[in-house]
């Protein structure tokens, strides 16, 4: 940027900021809508555990931290496993929230795959393009659901 001749002035590259500042804002969105949807799993899960187990550990010696680990944390594994599912699929669904807030941010900094879908198609109108990458979409989400739920599924007990 020149102010006058030969003068020049040094101008700060804000960009990795602004994308820092962009994704995180759309993340802290984002927690504050899924966490409460989550922990209603969670507290129902943790409602079904009975007592008893509780009672049991106590009278064992048992301190708090080796009751949630060896107790609790398995029993709710099949919450989690649902909940992880959930929150990867949920975080491909960002658009609405992307278009609202950042329209794709400063340089596409928060563009994401879905956006960029929909963008390719509703502003580009390259529908054929669009499609191709729908596909890709829901293969990506397909082997990540996949891969969690048989990975995971390893360390989920079900009573």
């Amino acid at each position: 940027v020149y102010l006058a001749k030969g003068t020049e002035m040094n101008v700060i590259d804000e960009s990795k900021e602004l994308k820092v500042l962009d994704i995180s804002s759309i993340l802290i969105l984002m927690r504050g809508l899924l966490e409460n949807f989550f922990m209603i799993f969670y507290l129902a899960a943790m409602q079904n555990i009975p007592p008893e187990l509780g009672e049991a550990s106590q009278l064992e010696g048992a301190t708090r931290w080796y009751y949630f680990r060896r107790v609790m944390f398995p029993l709710l594994m099949p919450t989690t496993l649902f909940v992880l599912i959930n929150a990867v699929l949920n975080s491909f669904k960002l658009v609405d929230h992307l278009f609202v807030l950042t329209k794709g941010g400063p340089n596409n900094a928060s563009n994401l795959l879905l956006y960029y879908i929909f963008e390719t198609a509703f502003s580009y109108f390259e529908t054929h393009f669009a499609a191709a990458l729908t596909v890709v979409l829901l293969v990506l989400l397909g082997v990540m659901a996949l891969f969690q739920f048989f990975v995971l599924d390893k360390r989920v007990h079900y009573r």
